[in-house]
């Protein structure tokens, strides 16, 4: 297992906010209205306990954007919310004035534009800021349950699961979701040591102290960070 101290998971924290924070400008934007995310907790855990997690909390679907990214550090980004929340959000995005089937239709293609938009605004800040660069895939829709959603593709039994609960507020209404970066441990190992880096220089009065402003990812296709 790969452990983060407290001053690691502060820091990640704190730039997984700032990520969240631009991608909630992006739908605010989107949406003309209000928009509220923040990620409150940050946890690394293996596999079966992030899908235990799930299937106890969550007993209806879940429905999720997945994007694969690669750089120092690679793996899967999972956005991941109840199928009860999914018109919800569609309709969010693509207007009241829709008629009920109309907003079924395009639902698949809304819900992958919200994924895509959250999950390069965290993806896109951590890496800015640790000074890497990252490779973005188009986003995909997935549904089923949380065995279904992080079940292993490629054969890597060792992938650990870093966690992150999502207070996320659209429309004056409350949707609770989740985002899942799975990664293999040496990917986590190689992440900690950018964290590491990124500490130390705030803590040293030199110019790598300073958090180098990001532009903003493009809502569709892939994004190169």
């Amino acid at each position: 297992m790969v452990e983060l101290n407290d001053l690691e998971r502060d820091a990640l924290t704190e730039l997984v906010n700032m990520g969240v924070g631009r991608a909630a400008t992006h739908l605010s934007r989107m949406v003309s209205d209000q928009v509220l995310l923040s990620v409150p907790s940050v946890d690394i855990v293996s596999r079966d306990a992030a899908t235990e997690f799930l299937v106890t909390r969550e007993r209806s679907g879940l429905v999720a954007v997945e994007q694969e990214f690669r750089g120092s550090f690679a793996g899967r980004a999972l956005l991941i919310f109840p199928e009860v929340n999914s018109l919800e959000l569609a309709r969010a995005v693509l207007g009241s004035e829709l008629t009920l089937a109309e907003i079924v239709d395009l639902e698949q293609d809304a819900l992958a534009e919200i994924g895509n938009i959250i999950l390069n605004g965290c993806l896109v800040v951590i890496a800015n800021t640790l000074k890497d660069r990252l490779s973005i895939s188009l986003p995909a829709v997935l549904r089923g349950n949380g065995a279904n959603i992080l079940k292993d593709k490629a054969g890597n039994s060792d992938d650990l699961v870093l966690f992150l609960y999502i207070d996320f507020s659209i429309r004056s209404r409350s949707i609770r979701g989740y985002i899942a970066l799975l990664m293999g441990v040496s990917s986590l190992e190689s992440l900690k040591q950018l964290i590491h880096g990124f500490i130390e220089g705030i803590a040293s009065p030199t110019p790598s102290a300073e958090i180098p402003s990001t532009t903003p990812g493009t809502p569709h296709g892939s994004d190169t960070v």
